[in-house]
């Protein structure tokens, strides 16, 4: 597996002090044990755009869709300077093969979800904007993993982000080394069951469409799976979808566990399924016997059995 993704990050969560009023927010998580496997590239809209630290706050005013970036106390518009700095840098991402982004969230530049919003003449702001510079970069690139810092602390929401961020490393691996449909084949084969997890519905229009390998145009084929690939990745796999691939791999032990091997793993897959146990108690029996007994290569090599590094225990939540 892959052990290093670059992943894009407000400037302010890695305690960086670019925040209007010279503070940051670092984040424990991100800049702690997961900082291992990553190389960041840190962004601050405000700073690079040229405004000084501290600084007035800025907010969104007007409405929603097209909102206007203005000074809270002095009125000056910076919507048009945030705007045109937001379309370069994007550019300039959209060129260093990032895995993923992470946004401060409430920022009136980085905010990704809910962002506040004053109406003209209103002082009560309506919870419904995204960042200016949030909404560039994920409108130029739509297949980009992406995650503001305050959702990251749901355990299920942290576990898919990071999961669709190694998946996303894999996938451009392979079109960098091995771009050919046996390529897309083998990609696809390994990665199976992590669909299957997410998505029953994306993960049999992927197998469909892997079919037809070698008889598409290449560009053709390897656009289409990438959507289908980033809109089930985006369904977050529950204990009824894992309980479900559980118990496919399981039929690939049928003949092999006895009797009490396989209600022990069936007794730790219920306790699961009705979050009393957390994913990682049947999947590491489950890896054992599989290990240990005959079934085809293919599943062994499933990404599903350790789609990021363990050290990471995101699979350690109930």
């Amino acid at each position: 597996m892959e052990l290093s993704v670059r992943i894009g990050m407000s400037a302010c969560l890695t305690g960086q002090k670019v925040r209007y009023n010279g503070g940051h927010l670092n984040d424990s998580f991100l800049m702690g044990i997961f900082s291992k496997y990553v190389e960041w590239v840190p962004v601050c809209p405000e700073v690079e755009m040229g405004m000084g630290v501290p600084r007035e706050e800025i907010r969104l005013t007007g409405n929603s869709t097209d909102p206007r970036l203005i000074g809270s106390r002095s009125g000056e518009d910076h919507t048009m300077n945030m705007i045109n700095w937001a379309e370069r840098r994007v550019i300039e991402l959209s060129d260093m093969n990032l895995d993923g982004f992470v946004f401060a969230k409430d920022s009136p530049s980085c905010g990704l979800h809910r962002v506040r919003v004053y109406p003209d003449n209103n002082p009560i702001a309506v919870r419904n904007g995204v960042g200016i510079f949030a909404r560039t970069l994920t409108e130029n690139i739509w297949d980009l993993p992406v995650e503001e810092n305050g959702r990251l602390h749901d355990s299920r929401i942290r576990e898919n982000f990071i999961e669709q961020i190694f998946t996303r490393r894999r996938w451009r691996r392979m079109l960098e080394t091995n771009p050919t449909p046996n390529g897309l084949v083998q990609f696809h084969t390994a990665h199976k069951l992590t669909f299957m997890a997410h998505s029953n519905k994306y993960y049999r229009e992927a197998g469909q469409l892997v079919a037809k390998a070698g008889v598409l145009p290449w560009k053709q084929l390897t656009a289409q799976y990438s959507r289908l690939m980033t809109d089930c990745l985006r369904c977050i796999a529950n204990p009824k979808r894992n309980t479900n691939v559980l118990h496919h791999l399981i039929g690939y032990l049928k003949r092999d566990l006895s009797t009490e091997d396989k209600q022990e793993l069936l007794d730790l897959i219920e306790a699961y399924r009705i979050e009393r146990l957390p994913l990682i108690v049947p999947l590491i029996l489950l890896r054992h016997h599989l290990s240990r007994n005959r079934v085809p290569e293919w599943v062994n090599q499933q990404v599903y059995l350790s789609p990021y590094p363990e050290e990471l225990m995101l699979r350690n939540h109930v």
